[in-house]
């Protein structure tokens, strides 16, 4: 009896081993092929994937100078007055993200006035691209951090376009720290002032000239989530714009105006080129699990989603990933 109870005990370890070692060739087989496998193309046409040419840029980035170029224009997307005879102000609307949601508002019937910095050929380059949709554009250069810029550029949205019913707050810095004790004040503070500043200052410029109906768009963050390491004042800006977003909110819905904000993981933007050194931006949004990053045009469709009161008039405080598979 205890013989067989051995020669039993023995079957099922050799049968144990022999799925172990099938699994084993199975893991190795799959690896293999992950290594060579491209990445995720689920789109309407095949978006750029890494490796991306070497190249660093000059901040505050300029889309017209970016290898490849940044995709905005979603020429597959089909616009049905999602926002008719509204009026959109977006803040670094020259490049990357905010171009793209300018021209597929536009393509939904608003008319948008752009913020941006310094970027004059990247803004020009968006006013052609949002009135080749049939809409009217206007640009605002200055810096969002001054409480006193964002009040005239809302004031001449109103006064030139006519009214302001949605507000897109995306403009933002970020430079990669890699040692927290390199992190100056003034780098901080530059951070803090673009993107928690500036969102705040817009938004109260806003609120007194939008009525029910209206919406607040915030461009947060998948760093305000997760956080990042070299990326500490960033990640603690984005998780703000979240937190702020989710109490702007709920002071505003007596007002019928809604807030919310997409957290988008990486996106082939000035942004990062003029972050990140150049054999990082070579391989940028290769680590998520569709192994490329983001066109702005894949994110822009969610701000057009947020914005119409068809589509989210049931929809406030929430904040919107689009990470491509974490």
């Amino acid at each position: 009896m205890a013989t067989a109870s051995k020669r039993s005990a023995r079957e099922e370890a050799d049968k144990q081993r022999k799925i172990q070692k099938g699994v084993d060739t199975t893991d190795a087989a799959n690896k293999n092929q992950a290594k060579g496998s491209s990445a995720m193309q689920a789109g309407a046409r095949k978006y750029p994937e890494p490796p991306f040419p070497k190249q660093h840029h000059a901040k505050p980035g300029h889309e017209s100078e970016i290898d490849p170029a940044p995709l905005y224009d979603a020429p597959y997307y089909r616009g049905s007055e999602k926002l008719k005879g509204m009026v959109a102000l977006i803040t670094g609307g020259d490049s990357g993200i905010g171009r793209a949601v300018a021209v597929l508002f536009a393509r939904e019937g608003a008319d948008v006035a752009i913020c941006y910095l310094t970027e004059t050929t990247d803004a020009e380059a968006t006013k052609a691209a949002v009135e080749a949709e049939g809409a009217r554009c206007i640009l605002i250069p200055g810096d969002v951090s001054e409480a006193a810029f964002c009040a005239k550029a809302v004031e001449e949205t109103v006064k030139k376009l006519g009214a302001l019913d949605i507000l897109v707050n995306n403009a933002a810095f970020q430079i990669h720290s890699t040692k927290f004790e390199d992190l100056t004040d003034e780098h901080f503070d530059t951070t803090l002032k673009t993107n928690l500043y500036g969102y705040f200052h817009m938004a109260k410029a806003a609120v007194p000239h939008m009525k029910k109906g209206s919406s607040i768009i915030n461009t947060g963050s998948v760093t305000g989530i997760d956080g990042s390491k070299e990326l500490v004042d960033y990640s603690m800006t984005k998780g703000g714009i979240h937190a702020f977003t989710r109490a702007l909110s709920g002071n505003l819905i007596e007002k019928g105006i809604r807030v919310n904000a997409v957290a988008p993981g990486p996106v082939w933007t000035p942004l990062n080129p003029s972050e990140k050194e150049a054999t990082d931006v070579a391989q940028f949004g290769a680590k998520t699990p569709m192994k490329r990053p983001a066109q702005p045009e894949e994110i822009a469709p969610a701000y057009v989603f947020l914005a119409s009161p068809h589509c989210a008039s049931y929809i406030t405080g929430e904040i919107l990933p689009i990470v491509g598979g974490y």
